[in-house]
């Protein structure tokens, strides 16, 4: 059975399955997506995450959270143990040089009719869990969280979070809606310590930490040698480098949630395998 932690009112998995992948450019299809969160759901993921800006620049909107939608409707599990997070925000294009961009908008009015598109791009009435994806500068954060706060009174959500938040604005966030923020999603991984300071803030305040890309990511260039101790722990045990990186993150306290993304089942199936791997004093003392 896959790991389950309290994520606010929600009993679900401590590794979730990161939808990103299945549907932003370089994907493998509809069908792979499809396949891969049905294989997650049969091992016994329960917590998806996707986004209203996980589509493809120039193609199709939301089509991560169209694809979770479709994949718990043709699933034959119980689709009432399943939380679903999204995000608002952020849109997709293409850069001068046919880089892919995630501008951001947070203007209340815009936030709004994302959340609304959101609820119907899922097949929901009220979305289990609504995170702000990041901080637009050209509009105060404080208005920003007001939409998410109207989004919660309107029902159109049930529990809210904010994503790439610092210290400052998770308090701002803290001081509109109150026991209403359950979750930060920051990215935390060996190559991206930096965001320990929010980590052990939430910890403090007993809400979530919901760890993006806690593999590194792979749309950037990084040391690689950072999961070289890792590599090591790994041979040790018989198992992928990435479940010692899984259960090295998870061991940072009872309310660290991880959400790695995979292009394939079988990636997936590996990532949910690390909450039964056991670290030993002596592997943490090799670790960062």
């Amino acid at each position: 059975m896959v790991m389950h932690r309290n994520l606010g009112p929600f009993d679900t998995t401590a590794i979730g399955h990161g939808e990103m992948p299945l549907t932003i450019e370089n994907n493998r299809g509809h069908e792979v997506g499809i396949e891969t969160l049905h294989a997650s759901l049969d091992a016994g993921c329960r917590h998806i995450d996707t986004a209203w800006a996980y589509y493809t620049p120039g193609e199709e909107e939301q089509t991560g959270e169209k694809l979770t939608r479709e994949a718990l409707e043709t699933w034959n599990g119980p689709r009432d143990e399943v939380t679903v997070a999204t995000k608002i925000g952020l849109r997709r294009e293409w850069g001068p040089n046919g880089e892919p961009l995630w501008p951001r908008d947070g203007k209340p009015e815009h936030l709004i009719e994302y959340g609304k598109q959101s609820a119907q791009a899922l097949g929901v009435d009220s979305i289990d869990l609504l995170y702000l994806h990041r901080h637009d500068p050209e509009v105060p954060y404080n208005e920003s969280i007001e939409a998410l706060k109207q989004l919660l009174d309107e029902g159109v959500a049930q529990w809210a979070g904010v994503s790439n938040a610092s210290i400052e604005q998770i308090d701002i966030a803290r001081g509109i809606l109150g026991d209403k923020l359950i979750a930060v999603q920051n990215q935390y991984s060996p190559i991206h310590l930096e965001t320990q300071d929010t980590l052990d803030y939430c910890a403090k305040l007993g809400l979530a930490f919901v760890c993006w890309s806690p593999l590194g990511g792979y749309r950037h260039p990084y040391d690689e040698s950072k999961f070289d101790p890792f590599r090591a722990v790994a041979a040790k045990h018989g198992v992928s480098y990435q479940q010692v990186v899984l259960a090295w993150e998870l061991a940072k306290g009872d309310h660290m949630f991880v959400i790695p993304g995979a292009h394939r089942p079988e990636t997936i199936l590996d990532s949910l395998k690390a909450g039964d791997l056991h670290l030993t004093e002596e592997d943490f003392a090799q670790l960062p």
